[in-house]
């Protein structure tokens, strides 16, 4: 049996061995041109179901686009690619993107867009109150998960991995 610090020293080597191509891929424009279309084709995409209006229309693009933000950056763990036998795995894509180097242009990014987007739906959801704790809610839970403080945290052990050496 190794110690925990030999089993960190060896992840940190399997993470470093290759590139990361389940992280790899958020650093390129085209992604952050894809996440702006996402959010464009949501918005739209609710704009014309009927019996929607426009408030209810940014605050439902808002909330699917945050909760899938959250689920795709901060929920799923691992990476789909068999090549790093375990290296990634109880990581969460926020964290291994840029290797978990704070503050990068892609991270930033990825941190904006949520914020951005709140502020558009409680622009035109016309400050309503209900709406903006509606829209509020979500931002928070994705905000809070993105800061530095939260990396390779797990609140109440939610979502741990056992067999994971932190």
């Amino acid at each position: 049996m190794s110690s925990i610090r030999e089993q960190k020293a060896h992840q940190t080597l399997d993470q470093s061995s290759m590139p990361n191509f389940n992280s790899s891929w958020v650093n390129y424009k085209g992604a952050w041109f894809t996440t702006l279309f996402i959010i464009l084709l949501l918005k739209t995409l609710f704009s014309v179901i009927p019996f929607i209006s426009a408030e209810a229309s940014w605050t439902l693009t808002n909330l699917t686009f945050n909760i899938g933000q959250y689920i795709m950056f901060h929920w799923v763990q691992g990476i789909p690619f068999e090549n790093h036998q375990g290296a990634y795995d109880g990581l969460t894509l926020w964290e291994q993107i840029d290797g978990g180097v704070q503050f990068t242009a892609t991270r930033k990014f990825f941190t904006a867009v949520p914020i951005a987007l709140f502020l558009l739906s409680t622009h035109y959801t016309h400050y309503n109150l209900v709406l903006l704790v509606i829209n509020f809610a979500p931002l928070m839970l994705v905000l809070v998960a993105k800061l530095p403080v939260m990396h390779r945290v797990r609140v109440f052990g939610i979502n741990k991995i056992d067999h994971v050496v932190d």
